[in-house]
């Protein structure tokens, strides 16, 4: 087991817990330190008569500690896996007390009820005739929520938009829920996007048209669904919510490359972490977006750091013009190769019409622009190129002193995401080294 320090602390449930973890990284704080090839363990003195017991279940990352706080993972386990990461040899091996133990089977003994419980869900579905008949069901379901997703918007259109800003965020998450009881969450998630607008920006209308007009499109293929290719078919129920199966996908070919890692983006909503990271095939000239998702306490499958470069065979979701993607194989981490990128915007605007023209679900475009340097005209911030020409950046863009400090005013590679005229500056090449910005 090897974590950075950054890992660790990214499974702290506050800054706070980050704070008291990282004193709590010290040898003289903890009376034991043990490990297993299971578990790693020990004791730490409190203000209590005996010593808070915290315990670490190393196979699949999990933490318990004695210690009366309800945050998890604690400042404890925190801490002790903190010591641990950086110098193993504080550590002495040792057979498992029987408060470790315990804890362990009890994991164990639920992990393996829970493998039963899938193993006899996939039999189910292995039966032919159930499958089909829990997708005639489901369809069903989908097409009874997709008539009032119809209706809803065709009110929206009617009554104008003039009154949407001032609507109760109620209005769009009960829809929302609607997609969700119609087995469509992929649909909800399109409506929850459409609450989170930003009703205060000038010229919110056009974004907010242009989701509409995404989700109408997706009810009109729905109703053409039988007469659409197998890659449109594939997309639109992507959209919808369908699932594909990773399992499956893995057995596909892939594309082996060699993939820099230009981004990394982590959302955090309740208790599940939604970790997007793109990359960008040095041979292939293709993007890839690979999601990872974790609940409190876990860490990511595969640790993708943004500038690093990795040998890896990369599989795409089944669609048009794809880019979410997983990692099949991963095969090296290796040394870190040149990226070009378009010269002018014009070019980079071309492209992502072309791939518009494909695909018009397509929400965000990745692009690489050479030359570029940040320029404020009016109030507006803007991206030019060596032309003279330029995109508006973002107004979600929070780092533009960062844009600013390290291009010192001079021309930069530049990594954005977004799509039409508007951009988010991602990271910049400076003297040959990347420097991730959000």
């Amino acid at each position: 087991m090897n974590f950075s320090e950054e890992q660790i602390l990214a499974m702290a449930p506050d800054d706070s817990s980050k704070k008291s973890g990282k004193e709590l990284a010290n040898p003289s704080k903890w009376v034991k330190r043990e490990w297993s090839d299971r578990a790693l363990w020990g004791e730490c003195q409190g203000s209590g008569k005996l010593p808070y017991q915290t315990q670490i279940d190393l196979g699949n990352i999990a933490f318990k500690c004695s210690c009366p706080s309800r945050k998890f993972p604690c400042k404890h386990g925190l801490g002790l896996l903190l010591l641990y990461a950086r110098d193993k040899k504080l550590f002495n091996q040792a057979a498992e007390p029987d408060w470790v133990t315990g804890w362990l089977d009890k994991r164990n003994e639920r992990e393996e009820k829970k493998t039963e419980k899938q193993e006899k869900e996939k039999e189910k579905k292995a039966d032919p005739v159930a499958q089909a008949k829990r997708q005639e069901n489901r369809m069903k379901r989908v097409e009874d929520g997709m008539a009032d997703l119809r209706l809803w918007i065709g009110d929206i259109i009617r009554n104008g938009l003039i009154n949407i800003p001032g609507k109760d965020p109620s209005y769009f998450e009960t829809m929302a829920r609607r997609m969700v009881d119609a087995q469509a969450t992929g649909l909800a998630a399109m409506v929850r996007s459409l609450r989170d607008t930003s009703f205060y920006q000038d010229g919110w209308q056009t974004p907010f048209l242009d989701q509409l007009i995404r989700i109408y499109l997706v009810l009109e293929g729905f109703t053409r669904f039988d007469s659409l290719s197998v890659e449109l078919q594939e997309e639109l129920k992507s959209l919808i919510g369908f699932t594909q199966n990773q399992d499956e996908l893995k057995n596909e070919t892939g594309v082996r490359d060699e993939w820099f890692v230009l981004a990394k983006r982590t959302d955090k909503e309740d208790n599940l972490t939604t970790e997007r990271n793109w990359l960008y095939g040095v041979r292939s000239k293709k993007y890839a977006l690979i999601l990872q998702f974790y609940v409190k306490g876990q860490l990511p499958a595969i640790n993708l750091l943004p500038g690093s470069c990795i040998d890896a065979e990369v599989v795409y979701y089944k669609g048009v013009n794809p880019q979410r993607a997983l990692i099949k194989q991963q095969y090296s981490v290796t040394a870190k190769s040149d990226i070009h990128g378009f010269r002018h915007w014009s070019d980079a605007l071309a492209s992502a019409a072309d791939a518009y023209a494909i695909n018009p679900w397509i929400y965000t475009t990745p692009v690489v622009v050479e030359n570029v340097v940040p320029y404020k005209v009016s109030n507006q911030w803007i991206l030019k190129d060596e032309q003279g020409n330029g995109v508006t950046i973002s107004h979600n863009f929070a780092q533009l002193w960062k844009l600013m400090s390290v291009s010192g005013g001079k021309p930069v590679r530049l990594f954005a995401l977004g799509r039409e005229h508007s951009f988010e500056p991602m990271g910049v090449w400076v003297d040959n080294q990347y420097i991730l910005l959000a």
